[in-house]
Order: C-alpha cells, then sequence, then structure tokens
C-alpha cells in the first residue's frame, strides 16, 4: 500500500497563519503620538514637583546669604522672608510656585531682583553659541569616524578611534577644561599663552573685530566639550553601523557589483543611522540646558554659569526655575525623537 501525499488544502490548513505586519497609518500615528506627549506632560509635572522640594534641601539661608553677612536685625530679616513669600507655609508656597509656573511665571530672583523668565533669555543665547557649536562639531565627528571604524573593524585605525574616544570621554570635563586653560591660555614651557583664560569677550571691540574676540573666547570651550562629548555619538555609530554589516541587502548590493563606498553611504550608514537619531535629540536637549561645570571653568555667561551662580545663594526661584527649563529641553527633545523615528522606521509605531 503507498502512502497518499497530502493534498495542497491539507497543508495550507495545517500551516499556522502568517499575519502581515500592519501598516503605519495615520490614525495609529496619531495615537502613538498621543501616548508620547502624554507621557512627556507627566514627565514635566514630576519634574515640576521634584524641583521644588529637592532645592529647598540645600543647607544655608538664602535671605542671610543676600545680606552678605552685615549685621541685620531679626525684624530686617523677617522683612525680607515677607518680601520673598519664604514666611508663607511649605504647601502654600508650593501652591503658588506651581500656579505660577503653569502660567510661565518662573518667579523672581533673590540676588537679582529680576524675574527668572528675563535672566534665562539674557543667558540663552551664549550657550546656544557655545554648546549649539560644539553639538555640530562632535555630532559630525563622531558619525564621520563611528561608520569609518565599523566599516574597517578591527584594522589599526577602529583600535586607534575606539581607544581615544573612550579616554576622552571618561575624562571629566572640567578637569579637561582646566588643563587646556593651564596649557594654552597661562601657557607652559615654549607653549606660550594663545586664548584668554574665560570670558566671552575682552570689551571694547565692535564689528567684525567683535566676531573675532568671541570666536577667540570661544575656541578653548568648545574644544573640551568636543574632546569629551564625540565619542559617544561615535560608539552609538560604530555600533550601529556593526550591527548592519552582515545584512543580506549588502551581500546584494555587493553583488550587483557596487563599489564599496557606495555600499556604505547609499545602503549600510541610512539604515544604521536610525539608533543615532534618539541620541542626536538628546544631545540637541544638553544643547539648550548648557553645560554647568564647562562654562564655570571658561566664566562662559551662559546658563550653566547662571545655575552654579543660584545654587552658591541658593537662590530658590532661579535654581528651580533653570531646572525646569533644562529638564524641559530635555523632554521636548526625547519626545520629537519618539515622534520621529516611526516617520524613519515605521514598524516602531505599530
Amino acid at each position: 500500500m503507498t502512502a497518499e501525499a497530502p493534498s495542497t488544502a491539507a497543508v495550507g490548513a495545517a500551516a499556522p497563519a502568517v499575519r502581515e505586519p500592519r501598516a503605519l497609518t495615520t490614525t495609529r500615528y496619531l495615537r502613538y503620538g498621543a501616548g508620547k506627549v502624554g507621557g512627556a506632560a507627566v514627565s514635566l509635572l514630576a519634574v515640576l514637583v521634584t524641583g521644588f522640594f529637592l532645592f529647598r534641601l540645600i543647607p544655608g539661608d538664602p535671605v542671610k546669604t543676600m545680606t552678605g553677612g552685615r549685621p541685620v536685625s531679626a525684624a530686617q530679616l523677617a522683612a525680607y522672608r515677607k518680601e520673598f513669600g519664604l514666611d508663607l507655609p511649605l504647601w502654600q508656597q508650593f501652591t503658588d510656585y506651581c500656579g505660577k509656573a503653569l502660567t510661565g511665571d518662573l518667579g523672581t530672583s533673590y540676588q537679582f531682583r529680576a524675574p527668572v523668565v528675563d535672566k534665562i533669555s539674557e543667558a540663552l543665547p551664549n550657550t546656544l553659541l557655545l554648546t549649539g557649536t560644539a553639538f555640530v562639531l562632535y555630532t559630525l565627528l563622531g558619525i564621520v569616524l563611528g561608520t569609518r571604524s565599523a566599516w574597517r573593524h578591527g584594522g589599526l585605525g577602529d583600535r586607534l578611534n575606539t581607544g581615544l574616544a573612550l579616554t576622552l570621554y571618561s575624562i571629566p570635563s572640567f578637569w579637561l577644561g582646566l588643563l587646556l586653560i593651564i596649557v594654552f591660555s597661562v601657557g607652559m614651557g615654549p607653549i606660550p599663552g594663545l586664548f584668554p583664560t574665560g570670558g566671552m569677550e575682552s570689551g571694547g571691540e565692535e564689528g567684525f573685530a567683535y566676531v573675532l574676540d568671541v570666536a577667540h573666547h570661544l575656541i578653548l570651550p568648545v574644544v573640551t566639550l568636543v574632546a569629551v562629548e564625540y565619542g559617544q555619538t561615535l560608539l552609538v555609530a560604530r555600533s550601529a553601523l556593526l550591527d548592519e554589516m552582515g545584512s543580506d541587502y549588502l551581500t546584494t548590493a555587493r553583488a550587483k557589483g557596487l563599489r564599496d563606498d557606495l555600499v556604505r553611504r547609499r545602503h549600510a550608514v541610512p539604515n544604521a543611522l536610525l539608533p543615532t537619531v534618539t541620541l542626536v535629540f538628546v544631545n540637541l536637549g544638553r544643547t539648550v540646558a548648557g553645560v554647568i561645570l564647562v562654562e564655570t571653568v571658561f566664566s562662559w555667561p551662559g546658563l550653566g554659569g547662571l545655575f552654579y551662580q543660584a545654587l552658591s545663594v541658593p537662590d530658590l526661584p532661579l535654581v528651580q526655575g533653570l531646572f525646569l527649563f533644562f529638564a524641559a529641553a530635555v523632554i521636548v527633545m526625547n519626545t520629537l525623537a519618539d515622534l520621529v523615528y516611526p516617520l524613519l522606521d515605521p514598524r516602531v509605531g505599530r
């Protein structure tokens, strides 16, 4: 007796159904985006609450600090506390702070006697000049070196690139900044002092001479940020491209006779850059937030230096406002990355 071959219908009935991946429709994307925006709103609310209570744990009396050690009577101290609302119960201070923050009013700085929003607006352009310049340079440098290292992984260039990137990435930014000041600003041995020790300008310059003066002051802090930050982008870009190296589409592209350089630029790198997008947006948020240690070391008049001054008092409204602004910048950039990612890779929003 011969066994009968199973019919086509039987095979089709026995085989498990293969579901086609659903396309990313507008409705599905809007639902995905609403979830991400809602999560960002909850995060901002958590930052608002955390910032208020966290900085009240800082030791020190802001009113006594603002008097500069001068002998002040108890009545004068009480008048200062009433002026700044520090005599109110903590719960009332909290509700007043939240209510004003939701309307865009971050309070009045104790030490500057000016609205916190105005102080942030004054320092923000200086921070964007410094960190924005560094962001463009270390992002491009990290992506270019990372993709080249991955494409020739295991070679001498790859080992040198990754070794240097890891070394610089592990160095504290303030320590590297101080070292650059000692060597290139103060001068060491045969090396003369070539750059200013700090600040944003020398003063008295106008027009194109002013632009050159600011650029001269900008070099060392930008070099510090690029040296410390480019390694992270390099390592992420390198790892992402290494994951793509064994893909079938690259083998097919080579089999069609495409040059190795074209395979890398047109096929491998665009797909490998997807994981790097999130890192770029996170770093973009940090660009708005500024870099506290680097700005402090180089006496750069930005948000980082302003935050350091506010902590030294402590100037609670200014510290809280800057903390909220820094966190909001990172949260917004993370949310934008989440919203852009499905457009680059539709599988994410399914």
